[in-house]
């Protein structure tokens, strides 16, 4: 299938700006602190964050906690089926599990969350593109949910985050920047950039390559500006599902 529809617009119909339909279902799984599935179009994506009261041996006795993640995807998240990675994670799984725990660090005051470990752990149900986006994106409402526990439960005086965090990704396709692409668009990108960005505008990642053709100052401006708008969105949206009380099921 061709990334460009009829009259030049994308092939799912969508404007440049516009994000795939967003869900969010909390409390997805019985037993974790926090459990979210998220979902971009057709790219699903679990996430869940788990308590363990110690930390790893570099930080035993300094007061702190540590927030660290893992990816994987499972064998038929694809078009065809991908091996489960049982001899440990493929460099491409390390690279984005790295990714997740170093964008949830960026918004979680450690010394504030004691000497407790969260495991984050993030499994690709489906894939259409985006799923370290979506990953991100997701994985902060379930760090959220379980801090929020800690809390109810007397363990923490209050919830260790500075900030929010999400992800998008973004590219040209055609000549043409875009704003969150599926994998029809991921395929065939001239320039494939992920941001991750906290709730008061900065950055704490650009991962930008030009697949095809070089880029210039301008279209890498252009690029940024859609994903900071598209990241504003995605702030907001993640923000009504931490708030809500009673709810388990968000849309934008």
């Amino acid at each position: 299938m061709s990334p460009e529809g009829k009259d030049g617009a994308r092939h799912d119909g969508r404007r440049p700006d516009q994000l795939r339909a967003v869900l969010i279902t909390r409390d997805f799984l019985k037993h974790p602190e926090g459990s979210v599935l998220i979902e971009f179009g057709e790219t699903k994506v679990v996430c869940t964050a788990s308590i363990e009261d110690k930390v790893p041996p570099f930080l035993k006795g300094r007061g702190q906690g540590w927030v660290t993640a893992e990816y994987a995807m499972l064998p038929r998240s694809t078009g065809t089926r991908t091996p489960r990675e049982n001899r440990g994670p493929s460099g491409r799984s390390q690279e984005i599990q790295r990714l997740v725990g170093r964008a949830l660090r960026a918004v979680v005051e450690r010394t504030k969350l004691g000497e407790r470990t969260v495991w984050v752990d993030c499994d690709v149900l489906q894939a259409d593109g985006g799923t370290r986006t979506a990953a991100i994106t997701g994985s902060y409402v379930a760090l959220a949910d379980a801090l929020a526990r800690l809390v109810s439960a007397h363990l923490l005086p209050g919830l260790p985050l500075r900030d929010q965090v999400a992800a998008v990704s973004v590219g040209v396709v055609q000549g043409k920047p875009v704003a969150d692409l599926d994998y029809v668009e991921d395929s065939a990108a001239e320039v494939d950039m992920n941001l991750v960005m906290t709730g008061s505008g900065e950055f704490v990642e650009i991962q930008g390559t030009a697949e095809q053709v070089a880029f210039g100052r301008q279209r890498l401006d252009e690029m940024l500006a859609l994903g900071e708008a598209a990241i504003r969105r995605l702030i907001a949206f993640q923000r009504r599902a931490v708030e809500a009380r009673g709810e388990r099921t968000f849309s934008l």
